[in-house]
């Protein structure tokens, strides 16, 4: 059934402050870069307050900024999937499995602890920042081949897709002709509209992907993360298999779409977008904006472990908590102005890459690609734009990761 963005804004329009709502979900017509209709209010209303989950359990929704970075850097919550109630229609019918072998985003201290220390030291600030300049390469060769195309492409096969691919293959040790292999896998596992068997399958097929090419590794460690992994920890084969899966995936969806959704919300701002070129120095500070101004990973879910009194509620033991990342990086509290997109807006304290035990884990490479790529493609196209309505780009509202499943742009030929 086709979502109607304005369902749950009315749903919850008459509830009272204190009644459960619903979670406002899909996007408002012509407002690709905000948040579902109706979060505003509620965050203005009560930043935490009790919501009815698809499966009748009632909880909790976090929408201010000070109350979701607070839960995220709190211990007291689970990220634990079989702990959780799924907040969106359609989900699984059941508790949820437990994360799969390797899968950190669904762990608590010690199990997370163990795996994060012993990658933190592969994806340190310095490290990142050594590689920018293969990613200058990178995003050259691209451009090149963009300019021999001539105008009239879709900018997420042809850039945003392949730079952040080609990083995360060269990083991990995986070959990158094998790309659409895996790369339909993240999709598929990533989809809100596959099927639970759809998602079995592409998850099972990663696996068995990357057992191969781990058994590959140990046999004859090469100069990358997996060849490190597998000759310098005590890591299993079937956790070297699971934290591989876990990294690739990761690293080819948010940083691509961060990169396509970038570039059209620079292109819906065209001031912006002419700051940028105009100065490049700004490219630091542009992506932190952007990051929150987008927010693509939208929504996060804990479950508390033990009873928890925040912002004058008490959270019980068991209830899940709906964290909207997205409307937290919108809230006025924090940022003046927060509905507009300002790239010399100190964006400090977002949570665009999570917070706590759990943020992103390659938010520096990430970081380094959108620094490099965006001011590269706007220099090298200085008259980019839409090659269709923004009403008409296809947005992502079916992917737990926000952004367009196209670009389509254009530009005059010199």
């Amino acid at each position: 059934m086709p979502y109607d963005p304005h369902t749950d804004a009315e749903t919850t329009a008459g509830a009272a402050p204190h009644d459960p709502v619903t979670l406002p979900t899909g996007r408002a017509p012509g407002c690709p870069f905000d948040p579902a209709p109706g979060l505003d209010r509620l965050r203005e209303e009560l930043p935490l307050r009790r919501m009815t989950f698809p499966d009748g359990h009632v909880g909790w929704l976090a929408t201010g900024h000070a109350e979701v970075r607070a839960i995220l850097a709190d211990p007291r919550f689970s990220s634990r999937y079989e702990l959780m109630h799924y907040p969106f229609p359609g989900g699984p019918e059941g508790p949820f499995p437990p994360a799969p072998v390797g899968d950190m985003t669904g762990m608590d201290a010690p199990e997370h602890t163990r795996f994060r220390r012993l990658l933190m030291g592969k994806f340190t600030v310095r490290r990142m920042r050594l590689l920018t300049e293969r990613v200058e390469q990178i995003a050259a060769e691209h451009l090149d081949a963009m300019e021999r195309q001539g105008p009239g492409v879709d900018l997420v096969p042809v850039f945003a897709q392949p730079i952040p691919a080609l990083m995360i293959c060269e990083l991990l040790g995986v070959p990158y002709a094998d790309r659409e292999t895996f790369h339909g896998y993240a999709v598929t596992i990533m989809s809100l509209d596959a099927t639970p068997e759809e998602r079995f399958a592409a998850m099972t097929g990663l696996e068995e992907y990357m057992r191969g090419l781990v058994v590959a590794k140990r046999a004859e460690p090469t100069d990358d993360l997996l060849g490190d992994l597998a000759r310098d920890t005590d890591l299993t084969d079937e956790e070297l298999t699971g934290v591989g899966g876990f990294l690739l995936a990761a690293g080819l969806d948010t940083t691509a779409n961060m990169l396509a959704h970038g570039t059209f919300a620079l292109l819906s701002n065209p001031a912006q977008a002419a700051a940028l070129r105009a100065e490049p120095e700004l490219a630091g500070q542009a992506v932190e904006e952007l990051m929150r101004y987008l927010t693509i990973a939208h929504t996060s879910v804990k479950s508390a472990l033990e009873d928890v009194e925040l912002a004058g509620q008490v959270i019980r033991a068991g209830e899940s908590v709906v964290l909207s990342l997205d409307a937290a990086n919108r809230d006025p509290r924090k940022f003046a102005d927060p509905d507009s997109l300002d790239l010399r807006r100190t964006a400090a304290g977002h949570l665009g890459f999570g917070h706590g035990i759990h943020q992103c884990l390659g938010q520096q490479l990430a970081r380094v690609e959108m620094t490099v790529a965006l001011p590269a493609l706007l220099t090298r196209f200085p008259t980019l734009r839409l090659a269709v309505d923004a009403k008409d780009v296809p947005l992502r509202t079916d992917m737990n990761i926000y952004g367009v499943h196209s670009l389509p742009v254009t530009w005059d030929e010199v």
